[in-house]
């Protein structure tokens, strides 16, 4: 059987089964939504980094959640629309693997950052007068360094075990990008291992960190309803609403695909899910933050000022 085996050099993303008329329209929508991804997270951006009083550890991590999005949508949905276009046309080896490889470094970089975000939260509501000394600049660029780290070292764990397994042709993957669990259904080997890794990853990286948020938010509510006037209690709410519906996006549809029971077909599932968590949730996320977020909106409001009198 060894014999039989050949070095496997492409892969063919199946993406979804509809007639060419539909392939075309959701070539589309897609483009429509990955312009606006680009846009939104873009615009945040520059917001920030043009916007003095968003110069505060809050929208440090929300400007590198921005970049995350950014890189998100980069990694799958070019080759998703590519291949709406041209079914047959395959990926290679090196960039199957390359975009497994990144695809989970974001998601693992985007989990962590949304629990030093709700950390910021909880410090800023829960300790105001010690902010500035507990979020100081050194501790923020360290939280975003590490998660980055940490998001790129798991990744790697996941990339050296898949390189291990052997493939062999043809290889068609029932997915529209290189999704870990369906390049594993396709390897001539013994993958408990990897299954097995892959699931405790997820576990550690999303159950614990989504835990994480859900203790902070307790003891922010907690504050919350301690404070006397009205207003200071919108304000304190308004910080933290626009956080908590990314959160809840994220982690919901993370934890479904790779923690959840299985109903139904999962593979289709799971594949509807992550076209929503890799292109829905980078095009919602800068909406959420700009409409829920008086800050940036005023941010916004000086940069357009600016531009009229210029």
């Amino acid at each position: 059987m060894r014999d039989n085996m050949t070095s496997i050099m492409e892969f063919i993303l199946l993406g979804f089964p509809f007639s060419p008329r539909i392939q075309v329209l959701l070539f589309g929508l897609f483009s429509l939504f990955y312009t606006l991804t680009l846009l939104g997270n873009g615009v945040i951006l520059g917001l920030i980094s043009l916007d003095s009083r968003l110069h505060t550890p809050m929208y440090f991590f929300l400007s590198h959640l921005a970049i995350v999005d950014i890189a998100y949508a980069c990694n799958t949905v070019p080759q998703m629309l590519v291949n709406l276009l041209n079914p047959a046309r395959p990926i290679s080896f090196a960039g199957c693997m390359i975009q497994t490889f990144l695809f989970l470094t974001f998601a693992v970089t985007e989990c962590l950052l949304l629990v030093v975000m709700s950390y910021d939260r909880y410090v800023a509501i829960c300790h105001p007068l010690r902010y500035s000394a507990i979020m100081s600049w050194r501790v923020s660029v360290t939280l975003a360094v590490t998660s980055w780290t940490i998001g790129v070292l798991l990744s790697l764990v996941h990339l050296v075990l898949l390189l291990s397994l052997p493939f062999c042709r043809p290889q068609k993957i029932n997915h529209f990008f290189c999704e870990i669990m369906a390049v594993l259904k396709l390897a001539h080997a013994d993958t408990h291992i990897n299954e097995i890794v892959v699931l405790a990853g997820a576990i550690s990286v999303l159950v614990g960190p989504f835990s994480s948020i859900v203790v902070s938010y307790m003891c922010i509510l907690g504050a919350i309803l301690r404070i006397q006037s009205g207003e200071g209690q919108r304000k304190a709410f308004s910080t933290c609403s626009s956080h908590l519906c990314v959160v809840g996006l994220f982690y919901g549809t993370a934890i479904i695909t790779y923690v959840g029971p299985q109903h139904g077909n999962p593979k289709e599932q799971k594949k509807y899910l992550l076209l929503f968590h890799s292109l829905c949730n980078p095009m919602l996320n800068p909406l959420i933050y700009s409409l829920r977020n008086k800050e940036v909106k005023n941010a916004l409001k000086t940069v357009l000022r600016r531009e009229r009198v210029l």
